[in-house]
């Protein structure tokens, strides 16, 4: 994976796929360089909030696409003529040049699914196709390992992308994954401590932490599954034993009976607890994914008492 990443297409170093330049550079760093691969122009400054939100996001874009496109940054603080010139109004701008026009652009921050989009155009205008990722490559490898339950090589792969890419959310996550599903919690909270803030709300991120969350929740109630069943059909709203059973159940693996028990609890009375029983479901969602069968007959099974 090492070799894989290490660099660009046709010898270019991965350092040299972005680039600072200035009014005086402009031509030969955009304009003469288009001529051979499009090249991506961010007009941005220290100030401006979206730009920092922006600028690794599309970075990574670009290296990914190993030489395919090439990114040049201006600070329009130090180049005001410059973006006079090119009529910026608002940042970030981001222009695209190839054969030493602008052929493509958009303003203000975008996702990173929307980057992609965009230089996956240019890469085709270019007469070209940008190769698959090797970080995304070995994203799904590890996502397949840890699915199949080897977490021993899922975590290995998800330890070298971080090597390459120490704040990769996606790995970030996996590997917090990974140690709640061989119980260690601690390092699992590592982890996730050291994802973002502006990405701790990814979808990957939060079905880590709802995954932790519940790991925790199970071990205080490791070894009483038989004692809280007990409470529970002497008492069938004891509900804080009910609330208990369904966190044991479900960190022992028995998510489907887990998820009958919070269910039962809002179908006799949903608002118990300040909705207790209706977040831990969707901590349950969030923890098995959107996508497990078991989250969508749940949510539907959710919907049924909630709006019946």
């Amino acid at each position: 994976m090492d070799q894989l990443i290490g660099g660009g297409k046709a010898g270019v170093p991965a350092a040299d796929l972005v680039k600072d330049t200035n009014t005086a550079s402009f031509r030969a760093d955009v304009l003469d360089a288009s001529m051979q691969v499009p090249v991506i122009v961010d007009f941005w400054a220290p100030w401006c909030g979206p730009c920092k939100q922006l600028g690794p996001v599309i970075e990574k874009a670009v290296k990914d696409a190993r030489g395919a496109v090439r990114l040049v940054k201006i600070n329009v603080d130090e180049n005001q003529e410059l973006a006079a010139q090119m009529r910026i109004q608002s940042i970030p701008a981001v222009y695209a040049f190839f054969q030493g026009r602008p052929v493509d652009g958009f303003v203000g921050a975008q996702p990173e699914s929307a980057l992609k989009q965009f230089v996956q155009r240019l890469t085709k205008l270019a007469g070209g196709e940008a190769g698959p990722s090797p970080i995304d490559e070995a994203l799904e490898h590890a996502e397949g390992a840890l699915k199949d339950g080897d977490h021993e090589a899922a975590s290995a792969i998800f330890a070298q992308i971080l090597e390459h890419e120490p704040d990769n959310v996606k790995a970030l996550g996996g590997m917090a994954r990974c140690c709640i599903a061989v119980g260690e919690l601690d390092q699992a909270k590592q982890f996730l401590a050291q994802v973002p803030a502006a990405q701790a709300n990814d979808p990957l991120v939060a079905g880590a932490r709802a995954q932790l969350e519940l790991a925790e929740a199970g071990q205080k109630a490791a070894g009483q599954s038989q004692e809280l069943r007990a409470r529970v059909d002497a008492n069938p709203k004891d509900f804080d034993a009910r609330l208990a059973l369904a966190q044991a159940l479900f960190a022992g693996g028995d998510r489907e009976d887990a998820i009958d028990q919070l269910l039962e609890i809002l179908r006799v009375n949903r608002a118990w607890n300040d909705e207790a029983a209706r977040k831990e479901l969707v901590k349950f969602f969030e923890a098995m994914g959107p996508t497990d069968p078991l989250t969508l007959s749940g949510r539907r099974r959710l919907s049924s008492l909630l709006f019946s």
